[in-house]
């Protein structure tokens, strides 16, 4: 099978690398933009080589650009040729009508490298679904933000210094923003969701990231005996709706979540018959991202066509029938807004231990005190 290549960045590059090792399997032409283009023989500037060239039977994209990727992927589609995506961010928003076209046109539409990296967290998800029933699906999907809780509860970094070594070792962006926000987790665990349930939560979706995350937190952690951990979190409700979110967890020392170290992620999915499945391993960088690509190309060379089910459409995440406990750092005159099971003051501090309330609840009351001025931290309490 020849596949061309749209991208070739640190991913891109390991793709090509591999292809040219792959069993069946040949690279094709690389699209470049026009001022990175510098060899003629296997790069071009005109995405036409790659629609025109009958003998390309698959393209894989690997770029940033989710309006971009969006475009080639239609055009693609539309050629008949088959559409392999390491781009969360383009299938997040995208999804649900290439996979319609992709079906629409006999060809596969496949992205498991945009969830996970190296683990084939998508394809499981997508076979589990065919042959079970997902109850949830969950996770660390985020390699930067795990690097810097480790960092912070291991090593005893302030959350500055994590951040900036996790950008020294190429793990954060010069703009983290995307990972420390929770924004990555979130996409992942939508594309999740999709799989497991044919619903792209696009509305109703909580995110609480780690910038509010400090070393007298983590101390707190450490003398509780627990372990915080950033999670994106999905699954369905007792009426049969989605749920989807992220944010931080506080998990036993001996969680599996807990031992998950680094720049590592770690995915868990509960089916009513297969019960729980766990993965873990890299979950960003060019050759483990690299490898879930090419295993999506295997896959279609087996004629597996498609993670998203047929009938796959947006949705709406109804958060407000998730319960959790949270433990909650607020000033002392916000204490009141919360059911404490446990509460504890220090100085101007109050740290809680809520009873179970929604999941879109809490992320409504922190939004709600951070928009009168005062800080807050929360985690939901592994059960």
């Amino acid at each position: 099978m020849k596949v061309a290549l749209v991208g070739f960045g640190t991913v891109g590059k390991s793709v090509y690398d591999m292809l040219e090792k792959a069993e069946g399997m040949t690279p094709g032409k690389v699209l470049m933009l026009p001022e990175f283009f510098t060899d003629p023989t296997f790069q071009t500037t005109d995405y036409n080589d790659i629609l025109n060239d009958p003998e390309t039977e698959a393209v894989v994209e690997c770029i940033t650009n989710a309006k971009a990727g969006y475009e080639y992927a239609r055009a693609a589609l539309n050629a008949g040729k088959h559409y392999v995506s390491s781009s969360k961010a383009m299938v997040a928003v995208y999804g649900a009508e290439l996979n319609r076209l992709a079906r629409e046109k006999g060809v596969a539409f496949l992205f498991g490298a945009a969830c996970g990296g190296s683990m084939p967290i998508l394809m499981a998800l997508s076979q589990s679904r065919q042959m079970d029933e997902v109850l949830s699906v969950s996770g660390i999907l985020n390699g930067t933000t795990n690097y810097m809780l480790d960092a912070m509860q291991r090593k005893g970094c302030t959350y500055e210094a994590a951040l900036k070594t996790a950008q020294e070792l190429g793990y954060a962006e010069a703009d983290p923003t995307a990972d420390v926000s929770g924004a990555d987790s979130l996409r992942k665990i939508m594309l999740a969701c999709a799989v497991s349930y044919g619903v792209l939560p696009s509305e109703g979706l909580n995110r609480e990231g780690i910038e509010s995350l400090t070393a007298e937190d983590v101390n707190h952690f450490a003398a509780r005996g627990l372990v915080c951990r950033l999670i994106a979190k999905g699954g369905r409700n007792e009426d049969g709706s989605v749920y989807a979110c992220v944010e931080p967890v506080l998990f036993g020392k001996n969680a599996p979540e807990s031992s998950v170290l680094d720049n590592n992620n770690l995915a868990k999915s509960v089916c009513r018959y297969n019960g729980s499945l766990v993965l873990i391993g890299q979950g960003a960088g060019g050759d483990p991202t690299a490898s879930n690509v090419l295993r999506d190309l295997v896959n279609i060379r087996a004629a597996y066509r498609h993670y998203l089910p047929a009938d796959c459409k947006e949705g709406t995440a109804m958060n407000d029938a998730c319960l959790s406990r949270y433990y909650v750092r607020v000033d002392g005159q916000d204490a009141g807004l919360f059911q404490a099971e446990e509460a504890e003051q220090d100085g101007s501090v109050c740290r809680i231990v809520t009873a179970a309330m929604p999941v879109k609840k809490m992320h409504q009351l922190a939004a709600d005190i951070r928009a009168n001025g005062r800080k807050v931290f929360f985690a939901a309490m592994a059960e």
